[in-house]
């Protein structure tokens, strides 16, 4: 297996487990209501980061 496979293994792993969380979180967003404001600007610093990190892998 050359570097290249391995590196579109890892990116794909990588993109799988950035889908897993982002599906998870909506989940959690769902159940909690009432949340705070310093609550939702931690998940929007958190959603930006793992688009980030999608776009980093996407290339």
């Amino acid at each position: 297996m050359g570097m290249k496979d391995q590196f579109q293994e890892k990116s794909q792993r990588m993109q799988e487990q950035a889908k897993q969380k982002i599906g998870e979180a909506k989940e959690r967003g769902q159940q909690q209501r009432g949340r705070r404001p310093e609550d939702e600007d931690t998940e929007r610093m958190r959603r930006e980061e793992r688009e980030r990190v999608e776009q980093d892998y996407d290339a």
